[in-house]
C-alpha cells in the first residue's frame, strides 16, 4: 500500500525535501536526514504506507525493530556517537518510521531532546555521498 503524496512511499522530489535515500532494508528503507546537525541522522520508513505500529503484524514488526537495529548498528560504527536516540512521530506525515539521531557530548543538543529540524547544518552532495558510503559500508 502506498500513498502518492507521501515522500517515504513515493521518494523522488517529495522525499529530496528532507532525505536521501541509501537503500533497501528487509522490510523498510534507510533514509539519511538532510538536516545534519546530529552527524549520521538517519531515518527507517517502513516500505507500506501505515500510519501505526499496530497496523503490521507481529512478524512484520519485529522485521521492523531489526532494520532499526541494523541501521543503529551502522551509525555507531561509522560515527561512533555517545548515544543514539530514536524517536517515532507521525503528527503529520502518517507513514510508520523512526528516526535515528546520533547523540555526541559536546553536542548542542546534549542532555535534552533532539529538535525534530534545526535547519542549522546542510552538507553539499559529495558531503551527503560520503556519508551515506560510511553508513554503506558498516551495514
Amino acid at each position: 500500500m502506498k500513498d502518492n503524496n507521501c515522500g517515504y512511499c513515493v521518494g523522488g522530489e517529495p522525499l529530496a525535501k528532507f532525505g536521501i535515500k541509501i537503500c533497501d532494508l528487509e522490510v523498510s528503507q534507510l533514509i539519511l536526514f538532510k538536516e545534519q546537525s546530529h552527524p549520521g541522522r538517519c531515518i527507517v520508513a517502513y516500505k507500506d504506507h501505515v500510519s501505526e505500529i499496530v497496523d503490521i503484524s507481529d512478524e512484520e514488526r519485529n522485521a521492523f525493530f531489526a532494520d532499526v537495529n541494523r541501521a543503529a548498528k551502522a551509525i555507531h560504527r561509522a560515527f561512533n556517537p555517545d548515544k543514539v536516540n530514536y524517536g517515532a512521530y507521525g503528527d503529520t506525515g502518517c507513514h510508520l518510521h523512526m528516526h535515528l539521531v546520533p547523540k555526541y557530548k559536546d553536542d548542542f543538543e546534549w542532555g535534552g531532546v533532539f529538535e525534530m529540524n534545526p535547519q542549522k547544518k546542510f552538507l553539499t552532495d559529495a558531503e551527503y555521498d560520503e556519508m551515506i558510503g560510511k553508513i554503506k559500508a558498516c551495514l
